[in-house]
């Protein structure tokens, strides 16, 4: 069975691929993610403001130092594609980070854009310009091939798609989690909320994968929510060249990763196919039977159903 996928002009065994997250901390689970059968792996973030000096908690911070050399262990250690991922703050550390990253030996980089404009008199427009600035301007200055995480955030993502395509971008990956804040009632602190995703959480990147597949040239990839086979062959219906996952072997171990790939094979053979390319977008905007199903049409017929569902009493 031919499994195999195209991602960031890297030829992928499968499209099991591990997502940014804590598991790739260490390069002994980085090796056991390759013995299970991941494709590729991103690399945990290397945020720009934990490697400058100040009053950082320093169990937190990762040094560009220490995660260069993981790059580079990491590179010597395993065979499958390597992808850093960055997470900066200004356009300076955009540049140095994804040059000294080049240098270390990454096969491509993942740029996770995470920014909460708070300013009341910003714009959308002048938020969503910074992002295709600094985008056009490291594709311009870097090696490496280029994906970009983001998060669905935008008053028109189908036009901030295209944008980022049109500038250079290799790859969308579909979407950013980003984690809100909670309060603790009784210590009277803001406090994290970390919380895994569940399978409902796929929808929105299946959504908008369908929407875009044939409409922009670089791959896309899909992640949140992905946890079993099915969820995997309904991106890839959907147009996705990848899926990432990275709750669920958070929950279920890393060796979850055989488990989903096994089910994928059968599940194809059942269904009288030799390839994962012969339902690649089959079930897209594009191609589907109904492609108003990606648009408002589909509002309507869910409340339909849910009255349906739930039918009023009287």
């Amino acid at each position: 069975m031919d499994l195999s996928t195209t991602y960031l002009g890297m030829k992928l065994r499968t499209p099991l691929v591990p997502s940014a997250s804590p598991l790739s901390e260490e390069i002994e689970k980085i090796r056991q993610m390759e013995q299970v059968g991941a494709a590729a792996v991103v690399l945990h973030s290397l945020f720009e403001e934990q490697t400058e000096d100040g009053p950082a908690n320093p169990e937190f911070r990762v040094s560009a130092e220490v995660y260069l050399k993981q790059i580079e262990t990491a590179k010597r250690t395993v065979g499958i594609p390597i992808i850093a991922s960055l997470n900066c703050t200004t356009l300076g550390g955009w540049l140095r980070y994804a040059r000294e990253i080049a240098e270390a030996g990454a096969d491509a980089l993942e740029f996770n854009i995470y920014k909460v404009p708070t300013q009341l008199k910003v714009t959308g427009s002048t938020v969503e310009k910074g992002y295709i600035d600094v985008v056009r301007t490291v594709k311009l200055k870097s090696t490496l091939p280029l994906a970009v995480k983001l998060s669905p955030y935008f008053s028109n993502f189908a036009n901030m798609a295209s944008a980022f395509d049109a500038v250079g971008a290799d790859a969308l990956v579909l979407f950013n989690r980003f984690y809100q804040p909670d309060i603790d009632v009784e210590k009277m602190e803001v406090t994290p909320n970390l919380t895994l995703s569940v399978p409902a959480d796929m929808r929105l990147a299946l959504h908008w994968i369908g929407i875009l597949f044939g409409k922009v040239e670089c791959n896309l990839a899909a992640t949140s929510g992905i946890y079993q086979a099915t969820d995997v062959i309904k991106m890839v219906m959907a147009g996705a060249d990848v899926t990432m996952l990275c709750s669920a072997l958070m929950r279920h171990g890393i060796p979850h990763i055989q488990r989903i790939e096994m089910e994928m094979v059968a599940w194809l053979e059942q269904h009288g196919h030799k390839s994962l390319d012969e339902i690649k977008g089959l079930m897209s905007q594009k191609n589907c039977p109904d492609p108003s199903a990606f648009e408002r049409a589909q509002y309507v017929r869910g409340l339909s159903s849910y009255k349906s569902l739930f039918p009023l009493r009287r």
